[in-house]
């Protein structure tokens, strides 16, 4: 849990929960920390979220709450610090915290494979995006891994889908007071995020919580309750207990993570029952219940669920090339593996020869990335996109195509890579993939993407227009933006046909 320097304080604010004091910090208004529901922990261990109680006094709100217990992003780098049980707290960053100017609000959901993220990683800084664009943002934590998305018996599914909603209430609820317009919020999210903002807007109890929606590289895994049922016994047999409440509420929050992670190291044991998800290294996604989530977004959207919200959706060039990173497979990569991703992650009977054919002149490796750039986030959201048109509301479309500098370019237009862009935020993550020696031109695009960003949340127009199917307008975002057709036809062509719904269980 990270402090933070600032000056005076600034006048106290009364909230549901009660009254809370935040700091001036360059020219905003900044409150850490405020509870938007009770611990899930204790007697409400594995509960679906429970409103705040009221507390006595003053509540001083200067820092971030505790992150949820998670795993770690890699053996290499470590899960964050425990640092208590107020795992449900939301910060706000405002202009103005004066009821009458009623500013549009954006809410930020992070990603994290849907088993780690804080909103205290500096990435998630959103001064600069609260001042540039004249609008309130708030962040929030939710719970992850097993507390928050494992289908636990005796407990709701998609824990962590129902903590989001319950932030969500507490903005509808409280953000007057901030200086925001409840009736003008946009939620935002990257990977795991996005894959959130997709499964609220399929979702009935979410309705109504916000008018627009960004959604930044949508993962296309979702799970049938019956994937999710299995996994978690998968998981609950690591400590040799059962995925029930009972069994799962004796062990220490903190202390979960570790089965998760030691799943996820042999995840590909199970394929022959899990399919595609078992070559990955996360047990976690949202499930299709049938009550929290009763459909798989695609469906949903395509059904008209979502109509009435306006959409940004869009994904990043080389996704893929990232987790080739952090697994060492640059320029490691040959025919071997590649047939091997080809088969596992494309469409239709044959998919090795369909790649191939469509990238007649791509090396091995290329193969391999675009495959599961595809599969996994690329063609996913394209799909989403598509669904939201044809049933009967707007999507706006985007391509990241900027290459990060750092390493050489070797990343290209990586997963994750928008975050800083979004944020304006070069230091952590946006400096690992930029490098100082490029800066200048990072912060040229990030004010350009912050831009159609903010517009968009204030007007409902980022400044391209909306996607059809006749013409796939498409923002390629880039240091020289502009809008084309969507540029990435030969992946479209060859998943037109695919229909992108809960993964199943394979039990023959």
């Amino acid at each position: 849990m990270r402090s933070v320097v600032a000056t005076e304080p600034i006048p106290d604010i009364a909230t549901v929960g009660g009254v809370v004091r935040g700091r001036h910090e360059d020219g905003l208004a900044v409150f850490r920390g405020i509870p938007f529901a009770e611990p899930p922990v204790g007697s409400l261990r594995f509960a679906a979220p429970r409103p705040v109680r009221r507390w006595e006094g003053t509540r001083e709100s200067f820092v971030f709450g505790p992150p949820p217990p998670q795993e770690p992003l890699s053996p290499a780098v470590p899960a964050p610090t425990p640092g208590g049980e107020d795992w449900l707290t939301v910060n706000v960053w405002t202009p103005d915290p004066d009821p009458a100017t009623k500013r549009p609000v954006m809410v930020w959901i992070y990603g994290g494979a849907y088993k780690f993220g804080s909103v205290d990683d500096p990435a998630y800084d959103a001064g600069r995006l609260a001042r540039d664009g004249n609008l309130v943002v708030v962040t929030f934590n939710h719970r992850v891994g097993i507390e928050g998305f494992a289908r636990i018996e005796g407990a709701p599914a998609n824990r962590g889908l129902l903590d989001q909603v319950a932030a969500l209430t507490w903005v509808r609820e409280n953000i007057t007071a901030f200086g925001g317009d409840p009736g003008q919020v946009t939620v935002f999210g990257e990977s795991a995020g996005a894959g959130s903002v997709a499964a609220l807007l399929a979702m009935p109890s979410a309705r109504g919580l916000f008018r627009r929606a960004i959604a930044q590289s949508v993962p296309g895994t979702f799970f049938s309750d019956e994937l999710a049922t299995d996994i978690a016994t998968a998981l609950a047999g690591e400590l040799g207990l059962r995925p029930t409440v009972s069994d799962l509420s004796a062990v220490d929050p903190h202390k979960l993570p570790g089965a998760g992670a030691a799943l996820g190291a042999r995840m590909s044991q199970y394929a022959d029952r899990w399919g595609p998800i078992a070559h990955t290294s996360t047990a976690y996604s949202p499930a299709v219940d049938g009550e929290v989530l009763p459909t798989a977004p695609w469906q949903a959207l395509a059904d008209g669920a979502a109509r009435e919200v306006e959409l940004i959706i869009g994904h990043n060039r080389d996704e893929y090339r990232l987790f080739m990173a952090l697994g060492g497979l640059l320029g490691q990569v040959g025919e071997e593996l590649a047939a091997a991703a080809l088969h596992t992650f494309g469409p239709g009977a044959d998919p090795g020869h369909a790649y191939r054919t469509a990238f007649p002149d791509a090396p091995a490796e290329r193969l391999f990335e675009l495959v599961q750039s595809d599969w996994l986030f690329r063609m996913p959201s394209l799909h989403l996109a598509e669904a939201q048109v044809a049933g009967g509301g707007r999507a706006h479309l985007y391509e990241l195509t900027w290459a990060a500098p750092a390493n050489g370019g070797a990343l290209g237009a990586c997963h994750a890579l928008d975050i800083p862009l979004v944020f304006g935020t070069f230091g952590g993550l946006g400096g690992e993939l930029i490098g100082p020696a490029h800066l200048d031109e990072a912060d040229a695009l990030s004010s350009l993407v912050r831009a159609a960003w903010t517009s968009f949340a204030t007007t409902g127009d980022p400044g391209w227009p909306a996607y059809d199917t006749e013409h796939r307008p498409t923002r390629i975002l880039d240091t020289e933006p502009m809008t084309t057709t969507y540029p990435e036809e030969a992946s479209r062509r060859l998943w037109q046909d695919h229909v992108f719904n809960a993964l199943p269980l394979i039990t023959s």
